[in-house]
């Protein structure tokens, strides 16, 4: 099953992916070189760490080419109304206002107001307009939100 993504999100997993094999390769390298000029690798802690950060490296290349390989990108259509993935919704809750972009999972940032299109918050959102109330269920009950605008 393909995963959904915006354009930003897989433009970002691409500049990851494109750092981790140029860059961080390089540089993880050049320390495993100077580990192994040290000597007696079998207690040289700095060629261990060198070699586990390559490690660690490889395997997100690895998850990234295949989120990559498995995404969807959905791009907004402007002549469909409603909340859709890239949609910005600004919203009232209480007396306070809030902003959220709507996104695919694998770019959901709760802290910066980025809302995964299948989170509770996400689904509620999903296909509505500006001028509806949204009741979402949390653990604390169900709170209501006011969708001001949608962009």
């Amino acid at each position: 099953m393909a995963r959904l993504i915006t354009k930003e999100g897989l433009k970002k997993l691409q500049d990851e992916l494109e750092d981790r094999k140029t860059r961080l390769r390089q540089e993880i390298s050049q320390a495993i070189k100077e580990a192994k000029e040290q000597g007696d690798l079998s207690e040289n802690a700095e060629y261990a760490e060198a070699k586990s950060q390559q490690n660690e490296n490889e395997s997100r290349i690895a998850e990234l080419e295949m989120i990559i390989k498995n995404s969807q990108v959905v791009e907004r259509d402007d002549s469909k109304k409603g909340v859709q993935m890239g949609s910005v919704v600004k919203t009232k809750y209480n007396k306070t206002e809030m902003e959220f972009t709507i996104v695919g999972s694998n770019e959901a940032d709760p802290a910066a107001s980025k809302i995964s299109n299948e989170s509770p918050l996400g689904k509620a959102f999903m296909g509505r307009v500006a001028g509806e109330t949204v009741k979402v269920a949390t653990p604390k009950g169900v709170i209501e939100y006011k969708i001001l605008s949608v962009k």
